[in-house]
């Protein structure tokens, strides 16, 4: 049986402050920085034969800091990065309400459909992600992998095993650096563990 285990990166002074970051590559803060070692020493306890991370500087330092505790090398993939938000990246949920209040309500209420200025739409992060995915189930059959990558292209990911419509994009959260572990079976994929962040149980806020 393949193991999975998925993982957001720490937070970034960008989550702190509700903008949309998508592909700008915006660094772990201080606290995502030791939400990350809290997190490696959680999987420490786990058996991972190998790590994959996003491109991007949040995912891959949070991955770094969890091979650490390994002393494996970060694999980096282009495909497990974070939806483009095109035109709103680096706007808070304020102002992308103010200047792109039509946009910005399709987003809420229909995020299957939402089609961002300059952006990307949920269903085109879930086809890389999936692709990306199974090609690494395939190649690392019977072995435990970690995934690093980013709240919105996780959800679309889960949503995808659970043969969940991307209309349910809200019903599924993910906090930052929080484990998901999914279960690759003869019948399937079988989701075991869904944002699981006990490891941050003790850290100040």
């Amino acid at each position: 049986m393949t193991k999975v285990y998925f993982v957001r990166h720490g937070e970034t002074t960008w989550n702190a402050d509700s903008r949309a970051q998508g592909s700008k590559d915006v660094a772990l803060s201080e606290r995502g920085r030791a939400q990350a070692k809290l997190l490696a020493k959680r999987m420490k306890n786990y058996h991972i034969d190998c790590i994959f991370s996003s491109n991007l500087t949040r995912a891959y330092e949070t991955a770094t800091i969890i091979a650490e505790e390994f002393q494996y090398e970060v694999n980096q993939m282009h495909d497990f990065r974070e939806m483009s938000f095109g035109a709103w990246e680096g706007l808070t949920h304020v102002e992308i309400k103010e200047s792109y209040g039509d946009h910005f309500k399709i987003w809420r209420n229909q995020p299957h459909k939402a089609q961002i200025p300059g952006g990307e739409m949920l269903i085109d992060v879930q086809k890389r992600g999936l692709q990306a995915l199974h090609q690494l189930v395939t190649q690392y059959e019977n072995q435990s992998i970690l995934i690093v990558s980013h709240g919105t292209a996780l959800k679309t990911i889960l949503l995808g095993l659970l043969d969940i419509d991307l209309s349910y994009f809200y019903k599924i959260r993910q906090d930052n650096t929080c484990m998901n572990l999914v279960e690759f079976r003869d019948y399937g994929p079988v989701v075991v563990t869904l944002n699981d962040t006990a490891h941050l149980e003790n850290i100040i806020y």
